[in-house]
């Protein structure tokens, strides 16, 4: 079990990983957009779980196939090497070869912050320990956690602030925010989201909106109550129309609502679509994005 004293007493030898990351002053162009463009691990899943591709060589392909020097790793495709030095170094070093920044680790799979079970409850706050640590090794700026658990709205919210504010506490001290996606259930509905991060009241606890997973709730609504709290955004897309439109979201108008909020920094293209290649969707999105950006 990671204690919180063990994290804070192993964090400085995990930042040593940070000199080997990277440099924010290396990506800057001569003119510099409004957002950069990131690519989420998740849009090459398939791929990666037939075992085509591995975690080491992701942000190789981001760069050399996709022309994306930003990267958001998905933790189940390196679940075991979150204190592995030695793969993250290897990691961090293929990262840089190719001028490739490290973003966010998207965390999954660690018990739930708002779990009922007060012992479980913190035995998950424990468990994202590790991979703030990874993160900080890697040079990221956050990690993606889920806000999910069983009860009334008002129940999970309290329990989940319990733990974001634990966990923003720890992200603090290695310069890592802890940013949450809605990803289904209560965190799918903007307010009862916006609220709970309203109440831990940290900047190093925000949200990562994904433009696509509102299911109950108004996704224009949904964007725009996140987006006061973003530290990036998720650009889902499914399929396209003969335009290069995604058919279910209105992209124009989503980029109004982020700028509006004056947001600067990644947005990561997460393709989910079935009826075009993972390879086509990535550049689907990608061309969709890049035609937008300068006309919002």
């Amino acid at each position: 079990m990671n204690s919180r004293r063990d994290f804070l007493k192993n964090l400085a030898l995990a930042s040593a990983g940070i000199a080997l990351a990277p440099s924010l002053e290396s990506f800057a162009s001569a003119k510099k957009d409004w957002f950069d463009i990131s690519l989420a691990e998740w849009s090459l899943h398939k791929t990666l779980f037939k075992g085509d591709l591995n975690n080491l060589d992701f942000p190789v392909v981001a760069a050399k196939k996709y022309g994306i020097y930003g990267v958001e790793y998905v933790n189940q495709f390196f679940k075991d090497k979150a204190n592995d030095n030695n793969y993250l170094t290897e990691l961090n070093m293929r990262a840089k070869d190719n001028g490739v920044r490290n973003v966010l680790i998207m965390v999954d799979g660690e018990g739930n912050l708002g779990d009922e079970d007060e012992t479980k409850r913190k035995q998950a706050v424990q468990n994202h320990y590790k991979w703030i640590s990874a993160a900080n090794f890697l040079g990221c700026h956050a990690i993606r956690v889920n806000a999910a658990g069983k009860g009334t709205p008002e129940e999970v919210s309290k329990r989940v602030v319990e733990s974001l504010t634990a966990l923003s506490d720890i992200g603090k001290k290695a310069g890592i925010s802890i940013i949450v996606e809605n990803h289904g259930g209560i965190s799918s509905h903007g307010d009862w989201l916006a609220k709970t991060l309203k109440a831990v009241g940290s900047k190093y606890c925000g949200s990562l909106p994904d433009l696509g997973n509102f299911y109950e709730y108004d996704r224009y609504q949904g964007v725009a109550d996140l987006m006061p709290y973003a530290h990036g955004v998720s650009a889902k897309t499914h399929d396209f129309d003969a335009n290069g439109n995604e058919t279910q979201i209105d992209y124009e108008r989503m980029l109004k609502i982020v700028k509006k909020a004056k947001f600067k920094g990644y947005i990561g293209i997460e393709y989910e679509g079935s009826k075009l290649s993972e390879e086509e969707g990535i550049f689907a999105t990608k061309k969709l994005l890049e035609r937008l950006r300068p006309l919002i």
